[in-house]
């Protein structure tokens, strides 16, 4: 993420030690599922750190179509496909979780009127 108070250059840097090489598997209807290979910086494979699975998709909403990512705790593509739909709900969840407290947060707050404060109602 960018950070302003940072240099640019600096923050464009690649971290070596954290390399993943990416293959992307696809039904090719709404499921689709990345390994994230881990690499040493010459592209062999880093046999130190655990290969990652990501799970991809999309679900229709009130206000469009929202992509939905989620990690997939799984050893091998077979059981990150078997997983994919528990990971992709627990995900949605979360989402869902998330924007409600947003809600409940815009909701314990006041404007002032005549100023531009927004002031946080004590409950």
């Amino acid at each position: 993420m960018f950070n302003p108070n940072q240099n640019l250059t600096e923050q464009l840097q690649v971290d070596r030690q954290n390399l993943y090489r990416e293959e992307t598997f696809s039904d090719l209807r709404m499921a689709t599922i990345k390994r994230l290979i881990p690499v040493t910086p010459d592209g062999d494979m880093d046999q130190t750190r655990p290969i990652m699975f990501i799970g991809h998709t999309q679900i229709l909403t009130q206000a469009g179509v929202l992509p939905v990512q989620a990690p997939i705790e799984a050893a091998t593509l077979e059981e990150a496909m078997d997983k994919f739909p528990q990971a992709i709900n627990e995900a949605v969840d979360r989402m869902i979780e998330e924007a409600k407290e947003l809600q409940r947060q815009q909701a314990s707050r006041i404007v002032v009127p005549g100023t531009n404060e927004v002031s946080k109602i004590i409950t």
